[in-house]
């Protein structure tokens, strides 16, 4: 029915499906079906038919036997969602190894089973003697066991951390929903191990190294997960994190038990957790997987309140940094190599991965004698950011200057008209009338608990610096044509779950009070014009466009990166590989791009250095420049990984 180590309907080795193929061509004329959930079957040990035991606390899947009404729709099913060990087909008269596990394996003298009826447990069985008649007309499954975070721990030299009672190690439903699939519908179960910071990425390369099953799901803050107290698990007992830990998460084999329950079958049986079938199998142990780059997992923390840190393959991280390393260069001579900070472009489109709803801001009016007095800086990027979040199906917003907002209306509209943008991006202002106004408009009711936006992204956007006014890089003050959009920025440090992102050229944008210090000691007139307010995270880069560009590259490798897949999905459902999405065609290129400042040109839109209206950026053609630059983005982000 489900894995041990996955979430229901993810991804998991192949069942064997010889008994299950007999079953399978009478599914509609059969009865009741049960199900005997997670085979136990000890590595390297020949094991003794017929018993059912309680397994060490390390090593606790679950297991079910349970009836099931209609299951055409389970035998159905992909392999991948019913993990199936074996299938116990009722007509057969011979009996299989797996079979005489069933057969005889039905009681030892304390409770080892559970007994639901339709979705309630209604009580406790030391045996299935007396069902003996009805389960004739079923069919036992035997699923597959679990992964077991212990042997982990042991690889690197870790401490096992037992739980207070010494008993199973608790495990924590989530408000994570498992993929529905033949009538089941469930959370995700989960079960945690505290970890010291500095073994964390050892452990995590340890696990994956024992397969996919080994991979984590989430490593940080429980309330990620809708867990509100790692002290009171679902089932079993806690396990004490000590300062310094980082909690790091696992599906646990009681999803099943939830999956159960959801179908609210008339009658069904479980094991009850903790006890396990065994057989008489041996399956030795498997050695450690030699990771190759695209599966060696690196953790990197994308938060710190609340505690978050995200994954992905170190051949992905590797791109990554080559495309900062690209848009790093200088074409200016503004001395930004001083601003540089390292896997800034990493950990921003990490954190923007694992968001569901982006808001996105740019315009820089340096122009102030012209209309308009923006320049073409900023919003190409911007726009084409935005286009590759509407691409993964992420919610995404973009807020202007309410004297731009007729402007921006127009390119939004002749950006889709002539396919740079799907759909239109939704345009919004902030006036910032009150002191409580920004937090107002990020949160549903001005509620901190309920953020509209997880992340904000600002690309050559107006900085308000430490005087309260915001200045061009020639030391003019333009506050008269900026709106306080950097009061947003400012009211999600207070509200948890947002986080946010800067790209800049010169420190005077918005965000880049993260490095402050470096631009007043080394831009020209950085004392006076830089930006105060920082954000989480600071891009920096020859040319803010550039930065977005990167980012939406940078979201393509990550969601191409199966091990940040895997853990953005929290293992539950397919995996999807990038073609089936056309992310491809949602990449930057030099055609839109040129489309779009073509765009900005029609509408008067000035170059942001020579104030010329025509095909450039900062005073740098589009062709060979600009042009020169998208396609060695594109080229190092499609490269096969």
């Amino acid at each position: 029915m489900v894995s041990a180590g996955s979430g229901l309907g993810s991804q998991t080795r192949a069942p064997r499906t010889a008994p299950a193929a007999r079953w399978r061509g009478r599914a509609e004329e059969r009865g009741p079906l049960c199900l005997l959930g997670e085979a136990h079957i000890l590595r390297g040990v020949e094991t003794k038919r017929g018993t059912v035991c309680s397994p060490s606390p390390d090593d606790v899947p679950n297991q079910q036997l349970w009836p099931l009404r209609g299951c055409h729709d389970i035998l159905h099913t992909p392999p991948e969602v019913l993990p199936s060990t074996c299938c116990q087909d009722p007509d057969s008269t011979k009996e299989t190894e797996h079979q005489e596990c069933v057969r005889h394996g039905w009681g030892t003298g304390h409770p080892q089973f559970r007994k639901y009826e339709f979705g309630a447990c209604t009580g406790s069985l030391t045996s299935l003697e007396e069902h003996r008649e009805l389960l004739k007309d079923m069919v036992a499954f035997c699923l597959d066991c679990s992964f077991s975070p212990e042997a982990a721990l042991e690889k690197v030299g870790l401490p096992r951390r037992d739980s207070p009672g010494h008993g199973l190690s608790g495990a924590y439903k989530t408000t994570v929903p498992c993929a529905s699939m033949a009538g089941f519908c469930c959370p995700l179960v989960v079960t945690m191990r505290p970890i010291p910071e500095d073994k964390l990425e050892r452990l995590v390369q340890a696990s994956c190294s024992m397969g996919t099953k080994g991979q984590p799901i989430h490593i940080g803050d429980p309330e990620w997960l809708g867990i509100k107290d790692l002290s009171k698990p679902d089932y079993g007992d806690p396990v004490i994190c000590q300062p310094g830990d980082v909690p790091v998460f696992w599906p646990s084999p009681m999803t099943s038990l939830e999956a159960v329950s959801s179908c609210k079958t008339p009658l069904a049986f479980t094991s009850a957790p903790g006890c396990t079938v065994m057989t008489n199998l041996k399956d030795t142990e498997a050695p450690a997987r030699c990771l190759t780059p695209e599966g060696i997992p690196e953790v990197h923390r994308i938060s710190q309140d609340p505690l978050h840190y995200s994954m992905a393959s170190a051949s992905a991280v590797q791109k990554i940094r080559e495309l900062e390393a690209i848009i790093a260069i200088d074409p200016g001579q503004r001395g930004i190599r001083h601003l540089l900070g390292r896997d800034e472009l990493l950990r921003a489109s990490l954190s923007l991965s694992h968001a569901r709803s982006v808001l996105v801001t740019t315009g820089f009016p340096t122009h102030f004698n012209h209309q308009p007095p923006e320049e073409t800086d900023g919003p190409p990027g911007a726009v084409a950011l935005a286009a590759f979040l509407q691409a993964l199906g992420k919610g995404v917003s973009m807020i202007v200057d309410l004297r731009a907002l007729s402007l921006f209306e127009k390119l939004m509209e002749e950006a889709v008209e002539q396919g740079v943008l799907k759909t239109a991006v939704p345009l919004l202002t902030f006036q910032g009338e009150s002191a409580g106004a920004a937090q107002a408009f990020l949160c549903k009711d001005g509620d901190p608990k309920s953020p509209r936006f997880d992340h904000l992204v600002a690309i050559e956007r107006a900085g308000r610096a430490a005087d309260g006014n915001y200045y061009n890089a020639r030391k003019m003050n333009i506050k008269h044509l900026v709106d306080p959009i950097d009061d947003l920025f400012l009211a999600s440090w207070k509200i948890p779950g947002i986080s946010s992102t800067g790209i800049g050229d010169g420190g005077n944008e918005l965000g880049m009070g993260k490095v402050k210090e470096a631009v007043k000691r080394h831009i020209r007139n950085g004392d006076v014009i830089a930006c105060d307010v920082e954000a989480d995270f600071a891009i920096i880069t020859g040319v803010s466009n550039w930065g977005g560009y990167a980012l939406a590259c940078a979201l393509y490798i990550l969601n191409s990166c199966e091990v940040h897949r895997h853990y953005v999905r929290k293992a539950v459902g397919p995996s999807r590989s990038p073609g089936e999405q056309n992310w491809t065609q949602a990449l930057p290129s030099v055609a839109k791009e040129e489309k779009m400042l073509g765009i900005l040109v029609r509408h008067k839109v000035r170059s942001g250095v020579s104030g010329v209206v025509g095909m450039e950026v900062d005073g740098l053609p589009f062709h060979g420049t600009h042009a020169q630059m998208i396609q060695k983005l594109v080229d190092v982000t499609t490269v096969c990984m």
